[in-house]
């Protein structure tokens, strides 16, 4: 048994996807996804230490609801770290505990990033300099939106999303993050679009998002903006009309573009400026809005923040 080490603090980002297309389901059941995601400054905390067994328990920052979170082992967490534990032959176990700022089951991979956190977090603690490639290995096998919640910053996602490039990115955005108090599943947004697009095609409609790629390049925030589209905003807007009236009210409220973050129901308000951003999040909260947040990015992956003791 290897000696104790002091708990680490890993803090991951939130995502959001500037662009998601989407496909026609691949034969594994998985839909083919291109898309560009951007790492925002809305973060979980993820704290490991040594334990005799595997235990994971959630504490909100802010007003995020954790009461739907799994605190056993559903917990992505709880899966990452076995997972890294068993890549390595390793018999060990770890007490993890979750600080959420990330709004759960919102579209904004708060699940991902803990459990990208747990790896980056595991990995220091027990001091096994794991290569990147393998974590990214590891992490694509958890989730589609785990590798990104590793890398962050702004990347081009294909595969399934899982198969992630950073992208150059010399703008700065500013998002206004409206979080829903109910959440929605997300393989029901994936099944309602098939339902409403049975005849999507596998490769052409997920073409690279030429357009955005290159006013990222050079930073030209509003051609971001203008381009920003989901595939998912469709489906879930059938499935949850009420969000409509929400996304309407939102885009009464801003002058800019408005759009649903990855499969819901977070809203996402794209600005300019962080005044922008901030005039945006007071007037909504003015309109009865009950949580509003403002956010920038593109912010760094999954890093160390604390090394306790």
């Amino acid at each position: 048994m290897a000696p104790t080490a002091a708990p680490v603090t890993v803090r991951a980002p939130a995502k959001v996807n500037l662009v998601l297309r989407v496909g026609r389901p691949r034969h594994d059941g998985f839909h083919p996804l291109n898309t560009v995601y951007q790492a925002i400054s809305l973060y979980d905390d993820v704290r490991v230490e040594d334990a005799g067994r595997w235990q994971v328990s959630v504490t909100p920052l802010g007003d995020v609801d954790c009461s739907t979170v799994p605190l056993d082992q559903r917990n992505l967490a709880v899966r990452a770290g076995q997972a890294l534990a068993a890549h390595h032959g390793l018999r060990r176990a770890a007490s993890i505990e979750i600080g959420k700022g990330i709004p759960v089951a919102g579209g904004l991979a708060g699940g991902s990033a803990d459990a990208a956190a747990t790896l980056v977090a595991l990995d220091r603690l027990w001091d096994l300099h794991t290569p990147d490639d393998e974590l990214l290995a590891l992490a694509a096998e958890l989730g589609s939106d785990v590798p990104f919640s590793l890398l962050g910053g702004t990347a081009h996602g294909t595969g399934r999303g899982e198969q992630v490039v950073p992208v150059p990115d010399a703008g700065s955005h500013w998002w206004v993050v409206v979080p829903d108090a109910t959440g929605l599943s997300t393989p029901a947004v994936y099944r309602e679009f098939d339902r409403l697009h049975p005849d999507v095609p596998l490769g052409s409609h997920v073409a690279d998002p030429v357009g955005l790629l290159a006013a990222l390049r050079v930073g030209d925030v509003p051609r971001v903006g203008a381009a920003l589209t989901n595939d998912l905003e469709e489906p879930a807007l059938s499935l949850r009309p009420e969000l409509a009236e929400r996304c309407a009210l939102v885009r009464s409220h801003h002058d800019g573009p408005v759009l649903l973050s990855g499969s819901g129901p977070t809203l996402l308000a794209h600005a300019c400026s962080h005044e922008a951003a901030t005039a945006t999040r007071l007037a909504l909260l003015e309109a009865g809005v009950p949580v509003v947040h403002v956010a920038t990015g593109p912010v760094a992956g999954a890093h160390v923040v604390e090394l306790a003791g």
